[in-house]
């Protein structure tokens, strides 16, 4: 394993967009959502590094090969009055898990969030994570018991959509 005091942490560029994609699909297979991964690298270059772009993303590298990632984007609680940021995506790469690295990521975010006027951050964890779900709670978050999350995607999505 790497030493984690040797890993660049730095924001993702253009250039990283493949990388971040393969991570997202190792975050897909592990969750056995592979198939549902849409994505492609391409669409990270578009709607991440351009003038409007969606989201940021902090990537780590160790001898040149990108291990580990965390994408994010701005998000706004109307209850607090503040702006802050969203977690989409964590990932480290199994030979580097248990480094460090996930902690030191989300605690870059913390302090991109802060820089910018942030006060928070959110991020949801797939129920069936137990490894994850204690992670974050070691970092101090706390789940919120009283939110249930709700997507609305797909036909669902195009048919609200389009109604007049």
């Amino acid at each position: 394993m790497t030493n984690p005091h040797t890993i660049e942490i730095r924001l993702a560029e253009r250039v990283d967009a493949p990388a971040l994609h393969a991570m997202i699909c190792e975050i897909g297979k592990a969750t056995g959502c592979a198939d549902k991964i849409a994505s492609t690298p391409e669409d990270l270059a578009r709607d991440g590094f351009g003038k409007d772009r969606a989201f940021d993303a902090l990537i780590a590298i160790a001898d040149d090969t990108p291990v580990a990632m965390c994408l994010f984007f701005p998000s706004y609680s109307t209850f607090r009055g503040r702006p802050g940021l969203y977690i989409q995506d964590l990932y480290v790469a199994p030979g580097h898990r248990g480094g460090g690295f996930a902690k030191r990521l989300v605690a870059a975010v913390a302090k991109h969030a802060r820089a910018h006027g942030k006060s928070y951050i959110r991020l949801s964890v797939d129920a069936e994570n137990m490894i994850g779900q204690r992670f974050y709670e070691k970092l101090g978050m706390r789940h919120a018991e009283d939110e249930k999350i709700y997507v609305l995607d797909g036909a669902a999505f195009e048919a609200l959509s389009s109604a007049d």
